[in-house]
């Protein structure tokens, strides 16, 4: 949510950056909220009018019972009472139209970084630069259910039965190696200094709409129903919301956390849910991270956040690319973002596995984060960055490490996580 000060002073910056981002309908709410925030104003300096009236007419009502003029100071009161009423009704007319303002504020996106290409979608997403040289093997590579399949790694035909489509049971060696996976990224991140957590797994509704935009909510989140909770599509949600009205000493700061969590997403609007893969699904589990810093500190630490996905994923030796999100792509709380893409060896391109992003100030006003400053109270600054999500990373995982054969190459930094397996075999 932008700062209501910054809307009113730079009504033309807002617009473009709408444009930018190919929401030429949300337009109007910039006018919209420049007319209800100039009537809430108007508002409150009748209702402080009157109120410091009140004082003056109380003040009177005294002096005139002490005279004697009981007449005159009932005429006194009646005024005072009027006052009143009409303070009682300016207040509930303040409230609606705070609510009226940040309906609309809430809807309209953040300031994107002047360095975020402009694009009305993620075909228009720009190439950064590629690490590790990608292999395409010699023979052919299966499709990852079919490599899980053959260890007996995988039943989606029993969590089909259990659960639906998107689920899907985990066994053996390949439940083992996705085990692995979380906790060596675990502690690859306790290792560059990250605080591990493990955070709630359901939050109120307050901290959603405090971490995410509506149409990300309802795409997203599965509501408990009949509690005001919801399950979290990433530990990010619950994460962030730890900080929820807190006032941060700058001294403190940052704050750099890595969590871990399993995640349920609706994938509402998503292409189908694929009945045979295991790319897009409702229940999965993470390794995130998230920092809070300064405002100042914030670019430096998105540059840190996803190089750190990149080793991590280099000392697996797969493959990646990392590739920037346009204006169009960007959900309307960051202000810029890049993917983290690994090879993929049987479709012979890349494909997404993480995500990092800067969201500013946008989750920190929406939930009251703020930093104690030697010149008063701002805002803190929060990034978030994938750092495995399984099972995205166990097919990339799984196809770049395995041979003619059918077996698996374990890394060797995988290893001690793995009994000390070098290889999976059938």
């Amino acid at each position: 949510m932008l700062d209501i000060k910054f809307l009113r002073d730079n009504p033309d910056v807002v617009k473009q950056n709408i444009k930018n981002k190919f929401q030429d309908h949300k337009l109007p709410l910039v006018d919209e909220v420049i007319k209800l925030d100039q009537e809430n104003r108007d508002n409150k300096k009748e209702v402080e009018a009157l109120r410091a009236n009140k004082n003056k007419l109380s003040k009177q009502i005294g002096g005139l019972m002490k005279d004697g003029k009981k007449e005159e100071a009932e005429e006194v009161k009646a005024q005072v009472a009027a006052g009143n009423a009409r303070i009682d009704e300016l207040t509930a007319k303040e409230k609606n139209l705070e609510e009226e303002i940040k309906k609309r504020m809430m809807v309209i996106p953040n300031i994107i970084d002047p360095s975020v290409p402009i694009g009305e979608d993620d075909s228009k997403n720009v190439e950064l630069e590629k690490f590790g040289e990608p292999v395409v093997p010699d023979f052919e590579v299966p499709y990852h259910t079919e490599i899980m399949e053959a260890f007996n790694g995988i039943d989606l035909e029993a969590a089909r039965k259990v659960a639906g489509n998107g689920f899907y049971y985990l066994m053996g060696d390949i439940a083992r190696l996705h085990s692995a996976v979380i906790s060596y990224a675990r502690d690859f991140m306790i290792n560059r200094g990250f605080t591990y957590c493990v955070p709630p797994f359901m939050i109120r509704s307050n901290v959603v709409t405090g971490v995410m935009s509506f149409d990300e909510m309802d795409a997203m989140m599965y509501k408990i129903e009949g509690e005001d909770l919801y399950l979290i599509g990433t530990s990010e949600h619950s994460m962030i919301g730890k900080f929820i009205d807190t006032h941060i000493k700058e001294s403190e700061l940052p704050y750099t956390l890595t969590s871990y969590s399993p995640c349920f997403r609706k994938e509402k609007g998503a292409h189908g849910i694929e009945e045979r893969g295991v790319y897009r699904i409702h229940q999965f589990e993470k390794q995130e991270m998230i920092v809070i810093c300064k405002p100042e500190e914030s670019m430096d630490w998105y540059e840190k956040l996803w190089k750190n996905t990149v080793d991590l994923f280099r000392s697996l030796d797969i493959p990646v690319r990392t590739l920037e999100c346009c204006s169009g792509d960007l959900a309307d709380l960051k202000v810029k973002s890049v993917d983290v893409e690994a090879w993929s060896p049987r479709q012979q391109k890349y494909f997404e596995v993480g995500s990092c992003s800067n969201l500013g100030d946008a989750q920190a006003r929406r939930l009251s984060i703020k930093i104690k400053g030697e010149n008063g109270n701002y805002h803190a600054h929060t990034l978030n960055n994938t750092v495995v999500a399984p099972p995205r990373m166990l097919i990339a995982f799984l196809e770049n490490n395995l041979n003619a054969d059918g077996s698996i190459n374990i890394p060797e930094a995988l290893r001690p996580y793995m009994g000390g397996m070098e290889k999976i075999t059938k």
